[in-house]
């Protein structure tokens, strides 16, 4: 008596995803598979050794049109099995109709949720003049560099003549849906910090843990301001302050050797609102000021802030606010917290708005018991079938003659 789409969800979810060795090829196997069934055409695009993007097509009747581009992806972070109650990849539903695995919210049920809709859509005899498009592309859960970062400077990314994006949101524990339409680019910096060794037992000055200190604390103090910020006004949410967390420290090699190098990194996401290179100054600043041999380096610098229009000017985002208006879907319109493919696609100057239809649900990506409600995935195959019929049907554009 199960719905054939929560079948098929389930299914999806008992493919082991994981890393640090995700079964793409079964993943890629089993959605080419869903794929033919539904009629749509199919390519796959072998980005670098073992990592392929899969790219399904459903025709539009005036190809010369932008398309909508549906993205997902296929990879899932890893599990702490003692601390689920059910197996996290054998998507077991409960007696309320809650599915656990892995990848339940993060993000499996939309890649089918886009499929379902395409097959409720051609069921119904729908056909569009925008050509749409599903890519379902790997290792978004570690930065995404061997996967859409790669696909969108390659030809076969440009031969989709994209004019639209969607790509993942986030759940919404109230009635409101979370749309982001813009993300924090997150900086990874290691302060290395170089001073006099010595005896663990005298009093060295110039010490690499004096200066790691002084660094730690001005990093740290900014934290706290930038928390302060958003506790005090409840107008702003995650992604519209600057959230920094040291993250490792490293140094030393015998309790009774003081080092000449210690070492932190740190994590900071910064909203597109903020000045990218007067940040890095005082990053500088901060640096310059805990001493001599104090100096930093990037290993990763988000340098792109494009956002995407949610003005009602806009044909896209018309299409998309007025069928959330038409099905009274009570939207939040947010900055994403974290970092997701759709970073990739703004840099390449497309607009895209990171949405998982998942209201009324607890936030559980990447955390214990990760589940999704039948019902709600089942109400978000609906959102999307009228959310395409929209968007595959936006007039022609002036840029599009």
């Amino acid at each position: 008596s199960e719905n054939p789409s929560v079948t098929l969800f389930r299914e999806y979810l008992r493919i082991d995803t994981v890393h640090p060795k995700p079964d793409y090829d079964a993943a890629v196997q089993f959605l080419e598979r869903v794929g033919t069934d539904l009629g749509l055409a199919c390519q796959k695009v072998e980005v670098c050794q073992g990592r392929v993007v899969l790219i399904l097509t459903w025709q539009g009747t005036n190809p010369r049109l932008r398309s909508i581009l549906l993205n997902s992806h296929t990879d899932v972070v890893p599990v702490f099995e003692e601390h689920w109650t059910y197996p996290p990849f054998e998507a077991v539903k409960d007696s309320q109709g809650n599915i656990y695995a892995r990848g339940a919210q993060d993000m499996k049920c939309v890649s089918i949720q886009y499929l379902e809709a395409i097959r409720r859509l051609k069921t119904e005899g729908k056909s569009f003049a925008r050509t749409i498009h599903l890519t379902f592309v790997p290792d978004e859960e570690v930065g995404g560099h061997k996967g859409m970062e790669m696909f969108v400077q390659r030809p076969e990314f440009k031969a989709l003549n994209v004019g639209f994006a969607m790509d993942e949101g986030l759940a919404s524990p109230s009635d409101t849906f979370s749309v982001f339409y813009g993300e924090r680019s997150p900086w990874w910096i290691k302060v290395k910090c170089m001073g006099s060794p010595g005896h663990g037992s005298r009093f060295i000055s110039n010490t690499a843990a004096e200066k790691m200190h002084k660094v730690i604390n001005s990093f740290l103090a900014f934290r706290e301001s930038e928390k302060q910020r958003l506790k005090s006004d409840s107008s702003l949410t995650l992604g519209d302050v600057t959230s920094l967390n040291m993250t490792m420290l490293e140094g030393g090699v015998s309790f009774n050797v003081v080092p000449s190098e210690m070492a932190a990194g740190f994590d900071i996401r910064i909203p597109p609102t903020v000045d990218l290179k007067a940040f890095e100054e005082q990053v500088a600043t901060w640096c310059r000021s805990a001493g001599d041999g104090v100096t930093y380096e990037f290993h990763q610098k988000c340098m792109d802030q494009h956002i995407t229009s949610t003005e009602e000017s806009d044909p896209w985002w018309k299409a998309f606010s007025g069928v959330c208006r038409d099905m009274k879907l009570q939207l939040k319109l947010e900055i994403f917290p974290a970092a997701t493919d759709s970073r990739y696609i703004r840099a390449v100057r497309h607009p895209a708005i990171g949405f998982s239809p998942m209201n009324r649900t607890p936030v559980l990506l990447h955390d214990h018991n990760e589940f999704l409600n039948e019902q709600i995935f089942l109400r978000g195959i609906e959102i999307y079938a009228c959310l395409l019929t929209a968007l595959a049907s936006v007039p022609p554009l002036p840029a599009e003659g």
